[in-house]
């Protein structure tokens, strides 16, 4: 694989060259492999999308690439091609204790699903992939590890564990991405994140997605991407035309009633707390009124949260209710409606949430349950995030409710519940009776049953050097504009 330092793209002037996306091109015509084009076409996908068409022709070609776009927007398979072509094309031998490529993501759920996205186009060109991550025995990791390794996905925290204990070294890794890079700044892990890149080659490939620039990503851009190609594709403060805001202004007593039946709706929903304490109560209250519903927070042991994301993926589970730890690192496809059960305290927190619905150009409903004393914050909140909701002052059996979850209104008898969620959820609904704090308890009245493309923006970075997961099978790429501008280089690297 020839390096990039060995054969470097001539400089070119800011916005001396102007080049329009081609939104009909293919992954092929991309330069992606025959081998992964056929994958992605038995998965029923087709054509890249804005993210994949702006960035591909650039990180095949081994440049640093900065992509910049909305959770759902297709990032995961913008650096997961691009890493296994590089890697099958590259001379270097697999070893031991020696990945060749790192992914880097804030969560484990956000880990486990790039690995999952990852798993059967790398089985086509015969690489190992793994994920670290801590909350579990670290043996099978180790054991991994001695066995050999093309790509780790990992958390900055179990990786430096590992690495300290000298289960691996990072002096071989040829490529690394960092995903949702923002987040992991949100989570406090850029020291650590800064610590683990300082451990890789200096003139290794890197890639660098984040839906923003700030909390300190600059920062990281500067010191360790070289001259990197940047793309900007539907900043996450920009509003998805495929996604209707509504705020539903309602009493405390009538907040979890309207709740039980958009809930009890077909099709998943994602409801969102503000607390671990209220998104617990809230899975309890859902389940006793027979809302199959699991929870999705930072108390719950690693086992719970897999058993929990495969209950809601799998359709067992309808609803699942979720701190902000899952408005980044989950990412489950056909999520229809969003549910602010308790508005978000700040802009960022609605449209990271908010984008587990409308994913990979599918539709989705977002729904802001807001009473008279919350009704200001909400305002702000909106506005600040570019979004203008319809607003509806409404109680339980309101015919808007149909309208926003269509269909017939389902809930569950315990023994049907018992059969469908896990034990962790189960044991959740045993304590959970009407007349909790948050709600009335009374079950809500139902109402009658039945009742174009984006522009990426490319430029090269004036600055010096100093992780939907997968992809939907709907939903159109977009053309582009293209600039480059020359780029130095300081000796400042940490």
């Amino acid at each position: 694989m020839a390096s990039r330092l060995e054969s470097p793209r001539p400089s070119v002037r800011a916005s001396a060259e102007t080049t329009v996306f081609d939104d009909q091109a293919t992954f092929a015509q991309l330069g992606v492999p025959a081998e992964l084009c056929e994958v992605l076409r038995a998965s029923g996908i087709d054509r890249p999308f804005p993210i994949q068409t702006a960035t591909l022709p650039d990180s095949l070609s081994g440049e640093d690439v900065l992509g910049r776009g909305r959770t759902g927007s297709g990032k995961t398979l913008a650096f997961v091609l691009p890493m296994l072509a590089r890697l099958d094309a590259s001379p270097h031998e697999r070893r031991a204790r020696q990945p060749r490529a790192l992914v880097l993501a804030p969560t484990r759920e956000l880990a486990l699903q790039i690995q999952a996205a990852m798993a059967p186009l790398a089985k086509v060109l015969s690489l190992r992939t793994m994920c670290i991550f801590g909350g579990v025995n670290q043996n099978p990791q180790v054991q991994s590890l001695r066995q050999g390794v093309d790509i780790v996905v990992a958390c900055p925290g179990r990786l430096e564990d590992l690495i300290s204990q000298r289960h691996l070294t990072l002096d071989r890794v040829e490529i690394t991405v960092l995903d949702e890079a923002d987040h992991m700044a949100d989570l406090g892990f850029l020291p650590g994140v800064k610590r683990i890149l300082d451990a890789t080659p200096k003139n290794g490939q890197r890639m660098l997605f984040s839906a923003t620039l700030d909390n300190g990503i600059d920062v990281l851009v500067r010191r360790y991407l070289t001259s990197p190609v940047i793309h900007s594709v539907d900043s996450e403060q920009s509003p998805v035309g495929t996604m209707d805001h509504h705020v539903l202004h309602v009493t405390n007593d009538d907040r979890l009633p309207v709740l039980v039946d958009l809930t009890s709706a077909p099709g998943r929903t994602i409801v969102f707390t503000r607390t671990k304490h209220r998104a617990k109560q809230l899975t309890k209250q859902l389940i006793a009124h027979g809302v199959p519903a699991v929870e999705m927070h930072g108390n719950l042991s690693q086992g719970a949260r897999v058993k929990n994301l495969a209950a809601f993926s799998e359709g067992r589970a309808t609803a699942l209710v979720a701190t902000d730890i899952a408005a980044r690192g989950i990412h489950v496809d056909d999520v229809t409606l969003v549910i602010h059960a308790d508005p978000p305290t700040e802009h960022k927190a609605y449209l990271h949430r908010s984008g587990r619905t409308a994913r990979a150009g599918n539709e989705g409903t977002v729904i802001t349950l807001a009473t008279e004393a919350e009704r200001r914050d909400v305002q702000q909140l909106t506005r600040k995030a570019g979004i203008q909701p319809t607003v509806t002052v409404l109680k339980p059996g309101h015919a808007l409710l149909e309208e926003l979850a269509p269909g017939t209104r389902v809930q569950r008898t315990s023994a049907e519940i018992a059969i469908a969620l896990p034990a962790t959820a189960q044991q959740a609904s045993s304590s959970g009776r009407t007349g909790e704090s948050g709600g009335s308890g009374r079950r809500p009245r139902r109402p009658a049953a039945n009742a174009g493309g984006s522009t990426t923006s490319r430029s090269r970075s004036g600055s010096s050097r100093g992780g939907s997961g997968g992809q939907g099978r709907s939903g159109s790429p977009a053309g582009g504009s293209r600039s480059r501008g020359g780029s130095g280089r300081s000796s400042s690297r940490g």
